[in-house]
């Protein structure tokens, strides 16, 4: 799952980018409000959550939130700042925020946050994603096949949770990289298929139901 963070003190949305990361997500930021929104309107399809500051430079976060709801654009949205006022939380809200989150915060409470907002897609997801013989689960991050626990690195879970979203789907190179790696990574690197290659020896590719299938010329896609 891919974040943008949208934060002015570049030292503190550095810090959200790291702690993000070793949850497993990729995420970029941005500490310009014009520059963000015009971030999102240009890839929208790739970012999965915002986390937005209300404080910004060149155009505050009520403005930006308000902006891209009236584009339809509907990701989730993460207010976070040290603004507590019942009237800020309010017309935030009201402007088309999901959730709200006051500073000073503890960040686990924040990756909860987080994993609650994902749950939450244009279609309703069940706690568990199932394919196959395949489950995982978001919250626990636990993943098991045929009952049998699978332990996975932070991209290969991010990878396999991607494409549980999307079973039976042809998924291109582009579409992964836009949803597991940030803007900063080499999109020539074989990364994608090292990952692949891993997932399929962890899933048992050759004796299971559940697989990851290459197709030729376009992508990957998991078949259950």
């Amino acid at each position: 799952m891919r974040i943008l963070i949208i934060e002015d003190e570049e030292k503190l949305a550095n810090a959200l980018k790291i702690g993000l990361e070793k949850e497993g997500f990729a995420a970029d930021y941005v500490i310009d409000g014009e520059k963000a929104q015009r971030r999102i309107e240009l890839f929208r399809n790739e970012y999965d959550l915002i986390i937005l500051d209300l404080m910004l430079p060149h155009m505050d976060g009520f403005t930006i939130c308000k902006n891209i709801r009236a584009q339809k654009i509907n990701i989730p949205v993460l207010v976070l700042t040290a603004r507590g006022s019942l009237d800020d939380k309010i017309l935030a809200l009201d402007n088309g925020a999901d959730d709200y989150l006051i500073e000073p915060f503890s960040f686990k409470e924040l990756i909860a946050r987080v994993r609650a907002l994902l749950r939450r897609p244009d279609e309703a997801l069940p706690s568990e994603l199932k394919v196959g013989g395949l489950i995982l689960n978001p919250t626990t991050r636990k993943v098991t096949y045929s009952g049998k626990e699978i332990f996975l690195t932070l991209k290969e879970y991010s990878l396999l949770e991607y494409m549980m979203r999307h079973p039976n789907q042809v998924l291109n190179r582009e579409q992964i990289l836009d949803h597991i790696w940030d803007f900063n990574f080499d999109s020539f690197s074989n990364v994608i298929d090292v990952h692949i290659k891993n997932l399929r020896k962890k899933l048992g590719h050759n004796n299971g139901k559940t697989t990851v299938e290459t197709i030729r010329g376009v992508g990957y896609r998991l078949k259950g």
